[in-house]
């Protein structure tokens, strides 16, 4: 069976505390749904902002990659089921971590396909 997308989100802006260090990331003028300082998102949604998802742990960020329309895409991974999503970093994001991130993507490209 595919798997469901949703072209109309749902767009929740709502201010939060990160589960995994604390920091308090205010609502903005775009939508957050990871921590400006360590990057970490919480897997809440199925769909974007169905907020439908029964397992609510923490998404690590695993990568980050280049997107030529979006900018820097950050692709998160749940500590507890696996499932993944890119989510699109925000101006205040944790710059320095997300170098690290594109540098472990680019990492794991090289390994895959060393003609690069």
């Amino acid at each position: 069976m595919a798997k469901a997308k949703r072209k109309n989100f749902i767009y929740k802006n709502e201010e939060f505390t990160c589960e995994n260090c604390g920091t308090l990331n205010p609502k903005g003028s775009k939508i957050r749904n990871h921590c400006k300082h360590c990057l970490c998102s919480k897997h809440l949604d199925d769909l974007p902002g169905d907020r439908k998802a029964n397992c609510e742990a923490l998404m690590q960020p695993i990568f980050a990659e280049i997107d030529k329309k979006r900018g820097y895409m950050i692709t998160h991974e749940c500590t507890k089921c696996g499932f993944r999503r890119r989510n699109q970093t925000l101006s205040d994001d944790n710059f320095d971590l997300i170098i690290d991130l594109v540098a472990k993507y680019n990492k794991m490209t090289l390994e895959n396909d060393p003609s690069f």
